[in-house]
Parts: structure tokens; C-alpha cells; sequence
């Protein structure tokens, strides 16, 4: 396949004029849907908003190479745009930019146009080839340089593999350079980097070898024994890469952005000597390449760990959920309810033997679900060694008063106390530095955390636990709206934390008591959530990443069995646009609930035991007005997704 075979010439401009970057970016996106090679142009646009907000494709010299895969492609294209006058892009070096390659790629499994577009990159990096393009006055003038330059130039994998076999004497008394380049999509700027360090290791008369980790999977990968003689190593990335090959080497870990446009600072470095050694077991230069931008903002950093967390916990959320949900629907089928004596209401979802084994199941589902939560969030900060650390803080919240709450304090306290052991480690004479991953931070980790979630983070979560109780019973006696309004609210405030249980337990409590509107005040506020995610999600695309969309409508199916978890990794993802949003929608459902003079016998079960809910149609009707004004919320607090 040659790069002329993606391009059509329907999707070239040589005149643009765009005022800005987004004018620009839309300009390109129209090119490429010429080229009929897009079937949802909005979502094709979307995914290429999205990829500059990872970082700017604006590479410098004048070249900008935005792309986005997705559904939405077809087919792989390119399109193509010169701008005379230049236009601000954001680009690495600062200046504007004159020529633009937009990429499509699909989501398929045949990976041979990479090998394409990878090979475009690096002509990109040819000032001659850049700068005839610019002046092309017709459309099949600038498709013949390309096609020239496609006869002429090698394939970047293809030059690089040819450069590491080269004889042991043409490298001997040379500065030996190894370096790995990668980044999320890696379509471009992975090849476009390796050809930087390429080019300058060879200015400056170094061997070098160059592995390259794209789309279509690791090339030219670094064998032990180049990565035992190599002098240091470069590993340009956005995407994580394997690291423990170079344990003891000096590694530099930077972004791929600085393989393109800081190439010979990295090389000059690695001939100074000026690099850190790098020891696998600690894992801390990692952290670069994980995070993406290095040099992102705090609340970026926070965002990606706590991402991080969020994305492990989900699969336990979904799967544990839906099984939960099915185990009361069985017994919602085969069970009535109005037949059982108070005491074995409490164990709806569990009386017939199917829907006990769907229940055990999804329930220890479900109960991995914080430890995830706070593992990989730890795990994100301070590498492998934190996520035992993490996990055992999330059980103990998982197993006290602080729930979710708790955990999310749990992952990034395990994270952050590695980090400290690591420094305090750094001292300890090299014997014993080398068994602190295994001995040391193990044991003081989960030692740590323990004594932390012991003593500090589950007696203030109780403290606050016993006092919303006592402040719950202490309303009784008042307004039924307020109390609906109230309880309907914390349902919603942290979702399975310290206000949330203490809500449930009011209610749980009243039925005792024989008071059976407070129940259902507190169970449709723990509904409305995840139904309000769920209806969100459809109404509100645009402000929703992919993978949130798809996991959207199964949070219909929790929400209706009251399992408000489901939400969970929404409001942990943007909870302050999320939370308001899921507890005004909650609290007028309480409160309505309320007002209707709604009652339910039934501790749980959601949908599946509305034959025993008192006025059930008006508490249906509740449910949707909850829902609705929660989504309609949402839908005006976040932002897009673009």
C-alpha cells in the first residue's frame, strides 16, 4: 500500500485559510469526510478534538498531524490542507502552522496502512519534502511528490532494524544509544520520534537502535544484549511501556513529544552521562510515560490516577451489579412477598437457591469493587508496590464505616506513602535497598495504611456516621417532605459511604418500627442515580467519553435494583459536576415519594418489590421526576467531551 492510496484528492485544500486552531481542525474534518471514508462525522470530530487534548499535535517546523480513530472510520484516509499564511496551533515550538495531514484510522485488527502512515510521519521530518508540498500549485503536483518520496524513502522500522545489525566494528569506540518510542495511538508521533532520535544520534556519530511500540504492535524490539552494552537508553512515551529490561541502565523517561522536538538534548545527555540509573522494583522514572503529559497540571495528575482506580473498578461494578439485580428478579418471580414475615424480608434475593447463588456471586463481586478502587489508584501513584498497600486500605474501608469515601482517601494515601518508604529506602546501603520492594515497602506499606484507616480515616467517618443517625431520629417526629427531601439526598451524597448507610440504616430501622415511608423515601433516592447516569448518557452524548456511554444503560438495570453503586465510577470520574447533579434529583424524589405517601415493607430490592409498595404508581412517578431533573442537571453541568 503506498501513502497516495490513502489519500484522495477530494481531501486536499492547498489555499486554507483557517483563523484558529478549532477553525482549522474543523476545516480538515470536512476534507476527510469528502473522501466518503466517515461515517459519523460529529464522532470522527469528537475523537479528534479529544486527541488534541491529550497533547497538541502540532509537532513544529510548520506540521500539525491531528488524527483520531474510531468507529466512525471506514476506511484509512488522509486529508490534507496548506495554509499560506499560517495559523496558531499550539505547537510544540511555537510558531504556526502551514501544513496539515489529518489521519482516519479504524477500529479494526488490519494494521497494514500503519506501516503507511508511519512512513508519511517520517517524511515529515524532511524540510525539502515539507517545503515542496507547501508550494504545489495543483492537487496532482503535491500527490507526485508524495508518491516520489514514498518510491524513495525506506519504511522507519524497516532503516531502523537495518541500523541495529549493523557490524560490531562500525560501533566500536561509539556512544551506544538504545530508545523506545510510543504514545496512545500510536500512528504518528511514535515513528515521528523515533526518527528524531535517530537523526540525532547520528549527528552527533552514535549507534543507535530505536524500538517502536505503534498500533500495530512493538518493532525492532531491543534484545539483552544490545540493552547490556548500550550506554543509555531513551523511552519517548505517552503509553506505558515494559521498563524492567532496563533495571540498573541509565534510563532517561520523557514524553514523545520531546523525541521530536528535543532529540538532540536527550542524545547529548546520554553522552555526558548526565542520566539517572534506573531500578526497575522502584518504578519511579514510570510514572512519566503512565501520566501521559509529565508536565501536566495537579488536577490533571489526580485525574489520571484516580482514572486509574476508576477503570479496574468498573468490570467489578457492571458484572456484580447485574448478577445482584437478576438474584432479586428471581425472587421478585417466585417469591410473594406480601406472604413472609417481616424478618425474612430482610433476606429477599436470597430465598430461592438460584438467586442466592447469583447473589454470593455478585455480591463478592461487588465487595472487590473499593479494594480495586483504592489499589489501582494507589498503583497509578507509586507504581506495582502500592497496589498491596492500596488494596488492603480498601478492604478495611470496604469493612468499616468510610465505604467508598474511605477508599478513595486509601488509594492515593498507599500511593503517596510508597513514594515517601522509597526516599527514606534511598539511604539504606545498596544490600538493603535491593530487597525494600519485597521486605520493606510490603510490610511498612500495609502496616502504614492499616494503622492510618484504624486511627484517622474510620473514626472521623463514624463520628460523622453516629451523627447523622442521631440527627435522622432526631426529625422523625417533623416534616415527612423534609425528612423525605433529607434522606433522599444522602443517598445520593457518597453511594454505599458513611451518609448513605446512615440513611439506609434510618430506614431499615423505621421498618422495625413499623414505619414504612421512610423506607421508600430512602430507597428511590438510592435509584435515582444510576438511572440518571443511564438516561444522561443517551440524552447527553457529547458529554460522555465512549466507554461511559456503553457502560451507561446498564446502570438502568442497578438503579431499578437499587443498587446505587453503579454511579460510582461517574461521580468519581467528575464528582463535582456529577454529585450535585445525582443529589437535587435524588432529594426531590424522597421528597415525593413522601408527599405521594409512598410506603415499602422491603429493606431492598428496587423494581422487584414494588408489588409490596404502597400507592406504586405514584412512586413510579417519583422515581421518573427524580430521574429526569438529575439527567436534565447533568446534561447542564458537565462539560462536553470534545
Amino acid at each position: 500500500m503506498r501513502i497516495t492510496d490513502l489519500l484522495d484528492a477530494r481531501s486536499i485544500l492547498l489555499n486554507a485559510s483557517p483563523k484558529s486552531k478549532n477553525e482549522a481542525l474543523d476545516q480538515i474534518v470536512d476534507l476527510m469526510v469528502k473522501s466518503e471514508k466517515i461515517n459519523d462525522k460529529e464522532a470522527y470530530r469528537k475523537q479528534v478534538y479529544a486527541r488534541e487534548e491529550e497533547s497538541t499535535t502540532g509537532i513544529g517546523e510548520g506540521i500539525a498531524i491531528p488524527h483520531g480513530k474510531c468507529d466512525a472510520v471506514t476506511k484509512p484516509g488522509l486529508a490534507a490542507m496548506v495554509v499560506k499564511d499560517g495559523v496558531d496551533f499550539d505547537s510544540l515550538d511555537g510558531e504556526p502552522v502551514t501544513l496539515m495531514f489529518l489521519i482516519a484510522a479504524p477500529n479494526t485488527e488490519d494494521n497494514i496502512h500503519l506501516d503507511v502512515l508511519s512512513k508519511l510521519s517520517v517524511l515529515l521530518m524532511n524540510e525539502e519534502f515539507t517545503e515542496a508540498l507547501r508550494n504545489a500549485e495543483t492537487v496532482e503536483e503535491f500527490m507526485g511528490i508524495i508518491n516520489d518520496a514514498d518510491e524513495k524513502e525506506a519504511g522507519i522500522d524497516e532503516r531502523l532494524a537495518g541500523e541495529g545489525t549493523a557490524a560490531e566494528e562500525e560501533t566500536r569506540g561509539k556512544v551506544k544509544i538504545l530508545a523506545v518510542t510510543s504514545c496512545p495511538t500510536g500512528i504518528a508521533h511514535t515513528y515521528m520520534a523515533a526518527e528524531g532520535i535517530e537523526k540525532a544520534a547520528k549527528a552527533k556519530d552514535c549507534a543507535v537502535k530505536v524500538e517502536t511500540r505503534g498500533s500495530g504492535g512493538a518493532k525492532n524490539v531491543l534484545t539483552s544484549k544490545e540493552i547490556e552494552e548500550a550506554d543509555g537508553i531513551i523511552v519517548a512515551a505517552d503509553a506505558q511501556v515494559p521498563m524492567d529490561r532496563f533495571d540498573g541502565k541509565k534510563v532517561i523517561v520523557c514524553q514523545v513529544s520531546d523525541g521530536i522536538s528535543k532529540a538532540g538534548e536527550l542524545v547529548g545527555r546520554v553522552i555526558s552521562g548526565d542520566v539517572p540509573v534506573y531500578h526497575a522494583a522502584n518504578g519511579a522514572e514510570v510514572q512519566e510515560s503512565k501520566g501521559g503529559r509529565s508536565s501536566g497540571s495537579i488536577g490533571h495528575q489526580i485525574y489520571t490516577q484516580l482514572m486509574n482506580g476508576v477503570s479496574h473498578m468498573l468490570p467489578f461494578v457492571v458484572g456484580g451489579g447485574i448478577l445482584i439485580a437478576l438474584a432479586f428478579l428471581i425472587d421478585g418471580l417466585c417469591v410473594d412477598m406480601n406472604a413472609l414475615a417481616k424478618a425474612d424480608r430482610a433476606n429477599f434475593g436470597t430465598i430461592t437457591p438460584v438467586a442466592a447463588q447469583l447473589k454470593t456471586i455478585g455480591g463478592l463481586a461487588f465487595g472487590l469493587m473499593l479494594p480495586v478502587l483504592a489499589g489501582y489508584i494507589g498503583e497509578a501513584i507509586g507504581d506495582r508496590p502500592a497496589l498491596a498497600v492500596g488494596f488492603v486500605g480498601g478492604v478495611i474501608a470496604a469493612n468499616g464505616k468510610s465505604g467508598f469515601l474511605g477508599a478513595l482517601v486509601a488509594g492515593f494515601v498507599s500511593g503517596y506513602l510508597i513514594l515517601l518508604l522509597r526516599k527514606l529506602c534511598d539511604k539504606l546501603p545498596d544490600a538493603l535497598e535491593k530487597i525494600a520492594p519485597v521486605l520493606i515497602y510490603p510490610v511498612a506499606g500495609i502496616l502504614g495504611i492499616g494503622l492510618l484507616m484504624n486511627f484517622a480515616i474510620e473514626p472521623v467517618m463514624g463520628a460523622i456516621n453516629t451523627a447523622l443517625n442521631n440527627g435522622l431520629t432526631g426529625m422523625g417526629g417533623s416534616s415527612k417532605l423534609l425528612l423525605g427531601l433529607i434522606l433522599g439526598g444522602m443517598m445520593a451524597i457518597d453511594m454505599g459511604g458513611p451518609f448513605n448507610k446512615a440513611a439506609y440504616v434510618f430506614g431499615t430501622a423505621a421498618i422495625a418500627a413499623g414505619n414504612y415511608d421512610i423506607m421508600a423515601a430512602v430507597m428511590i433516592g438510592g435509584m435515582t442515580p444510576p438511572c440518571a447516569i443511564a438516561l444522561a448518557t443517551l440524552l447527553f452524548k457529547d458529554k460522555f467519553t465512549k466507554s461511559e456511554r456503553e457502560a451507561g444503560p446498564t446502570n438502568f438495570i442497578m438503579g431499578l435494583a437499587f443498587i446505587t453503586e453503579g454511579a460510582i465510577p461517574y461521580a468519581a470520574a467528575d464528582p463535582l459536576h456529577v454529585l450535585p447533579a445525582c443529589i437535587v434529583g435524588s432529594a426531590a424524589a424522597g421528597a415525593l415519594s413522601m408527599a405521594f405517601g409512598c410506603t415499602l415493607m422491603a429493606p431492598h430490592g428496587g423494581i422487584f418489590v414494588f408489588p409490596v409498595v404502597g400507592n406504586a404508581i405514584m412512586y413510579l412517578v417519583a422515581l421518573v421526576a427524580g430521574t429526569v431533573i438529575s439527567a436534565v442537571l447533568l446534561g447542564v453541568l458537565k462539560k462536553k467531551i470534545i
